[in-house]
């Protein structure tokens, strides 16, 4: 039909360009040569344009033919015109000749087809990285602009992507309470609320793009145990000219232990295992500054980490607004340190994924703050630590494990090893370290704790949890586009059973003459297990029931030792 209305235009064509040469003819005797001219090129355009009928009539027929051959026979011999709509059935057409185009994929607006939830932080990826996710999602065209949503992020950018800029949610909001965890006669309550709520986690992600630099900020408005606080989650600057690399510099969140480096997206309950927690923010965690790199292949992965203070840590007035405190006036010398993790990838296969690795930390120089606010004519200071952990679950209670403050600490530093695999559905995973405090002083002992965890998580229908080689760390499930929630057409999206077993030793010296060198902060175990529910690659709902058991420590809260259970949901957003 297509060649059928060319023609038509064609001849059209003709009927014009006949009667502008009759027409031609009442033109008076003193113009006879430029008429003459005028009828000799008219002529040869009037027998092209015959010639480019003949040639479509012909290719129209054989194109019919093709066709009528086709339906009786079944075949499926015009396979290459439906993969190239300017090809006919008798090979390339003229390209002058141009037939009504489809519309171009390009120019349609649809959200990602599939995948995992999106990171909770800045997505940083090199401009070659970009300029595909660009290319390979629908978007519109506007005005030498490009709008859509690469990797499910909303993202404005030029047509050649070396401008861009994207704008994400994370959205956490947790509520539940404990029962029977109720103190022992002489213990001090805590907040250990039967019914409350917490935003976890409101961060906004704005990642701002030229070419393979790229600078992430994103604020945080549910910055602490309970609401109502507004923190900054990142600040940097990041340069991905180089392959499979990311230089940063600035408030980050270094990459240390394989729970760390994951999005909080992804985690198999609410809260990291304890230990994980406790070893991160010895100097790295949410808003650290930092200097370096990481890199990554297929088969391996490595990162490394000069680090200094946390964001706001030395605002006085910042004492209890950033996730775990600490804010002082009184800093004289802040802190630095570094972070190293290397993971390996020895096995990598459809049904298989087998993740080694090693993590190490160390705080190499505490902060000093003087004795007190009011002294600021103070020559002296000192470096202190100290360790605490809630039961895994953050609606602003109460730490029942806690070293308390540890004096005369010079350096902290914990290393261990990290191992995961993965068959088919089933992931199972762990990590041990062990955490040193090196003390100076007369008599005084560096103190050792421990801790370790074991998780595993089944896909029950959905796409199960893989390994990302960016980030060294397994992603959450996934749901396909035609997985997504809709009750309809028999769509459930994704659901996964997790659990989860964590232990942290808080103890030391526990039999030392020295008082000094005696640390009791409990011995804290949680077991955990829960169903997490992805109607879709945005939106995540999570249940969790833990049960913790605590030794005695030097907390209020936890003179005798103390049980209790918690019940714990979480409503999830991620762009």
């Amino acid at each position: 039909m297509r060649c059928k209305a060319v023609v038509s235009s064609f001849a059209f064509a003709s009927f014009l360009l006949s009667s502008a040469a009759s027409s031609s003819a009442l033109a008076s005797p003193s113009d006879d040569a430029q008429i003459r001219a005028l009828r000799v090129e008219m002529a040869q355009m009037r027998k092209e344009m015959m010639g480019q009928i003949s040639t479509l009539k012909v290719r129209l027929a054989r194109s019919e033919a093709s066709a009528h051959r086709q339906e009786h026979t079944g075949t499926a011999s015009v396979q290459n015109t439906h993969a190239n709509p300017r090809m006919l059935a008798s090979g390339p057409i003229d390209p002058r000749v141009k037939f009504a185009e489809p519309i171009p994929r390009a120019n349609r607006l649809r959200l990602a087809t599939s995948g995992t939830p999106t990171s909770d932080r800045g997505d940083i990826m090199s401009w070659k990285s970009f300029r595909a996710a660009t290319a390979g999602e629908e978007d519109v065209h506007v005005g030498g602009m490009i709008i859509g949503f690469p990797k499910g992020r909303f993202t404005i950018a030029t047509e050649d992507a070396a401008y861009a800029l994207s704008i994400g949610l994370a959205f956490h909001e947790d509520f539940g309470g404990f029962f029977n965890a109720g103190p022992r006669r002489g213990e001090g309550r805590g907040a250990f609320n039967s019914f409350t709520s917490n935003m976890r986690r409101l961060r906004i992600p704005f990642t701002f793009r030229y070419k393979n630099f790229v600078a992430a900020v994103t604020p945080d408005f549910g910055a602490n145990h309970n609401d109502g606080y507004v923190g900054l989650y990142e600040g940097n600057l990041n340069y991905t000219g180089l392959r499979n690399t990311i230089l940063t510099v600035g408030y980050f969140q270094p990459r240390v232990t394989e729970e760390d480096s994951e999005s909080s997206n992804d985690f198999f309950t609410l809260e990291r295992p304890s230990i994980t927690d406790m070893v991160r923010n010895i100097a790295a965690g949410d808003a650290r500054f930092s200097v370096g790199a990481l890199h990554y292949e297929k088969r391996w992965w490595i990162a490394g980490y000069f680090t200094g203070q946390e964001w706001g840590h030395r605002n006085a007035s910042d004492s209890s607004s950033t996730y775990y405190g600490g804010g002082s006036g009184t800093t004289m010398d802040s802190q630095t340190g570094a972070t190293l993790r290397v993971a390996g990838r020895p096995v990598a296969t459809k049904n298989w994924d087998v993740h080694v690795g090693a993590s190490g930390i160390s705080a190499f120089r505490l902060a000093c703050n003087a004795a007190s606010s009011t002294s600021g004519s103070a020559t002296s200071c000192s470096r202190s630590t100290s360790f605490g952990q809630r039961p895994e679950f953050d609606i602003g209670e109460a730490n029942l494990a806690a070293t308390g403050a540890i004096n005369h600490a010079s350096q902290v530093w914990a290393a261990g090893p990290e191992l995961g695999v993965r068959w088919d559905r089933l992931l199972v995973k762990g990590e041990y370290y062990h955490v040193g405090v090196q003390r100076e002083g007369a008599g005084l002992k560096s103190a050792g704790f421990q801790g370790w965890y074991g998780s595993a998580a089944y896909t029950i229908f959905g796409t199960p949890r893989m390994y990302s080689e960016k980030s060294g760390a397994f992603t959450a499930p996934g749901v396909k586009d035609n997985e997504e929630f809709n009750p309809a057409l028999n769509h459930w999206g994704a659901l996964e059973v997790v659990g989860h077993y964590s232990v942290i030793d808080l103890n030391s010296n526990l039999g030392d003459a020295n008082a000094k060198n005696v640390i009791r902060g409990g011995q804290q175990t949680v077991w955990t297990g829960g169903l997490n529910w992805y109607p879709n690659r945005h939106f995540r709902l999570m249940l969790d029931f833990s049960h913790f058991i605590v030794s005695r420590s030097e907390q209020a809260t936890n003179i005798y030792g103390r049980t209790g259970n918690s019940v714990a949901a979480r409503v999830q957003a991620g762009f």
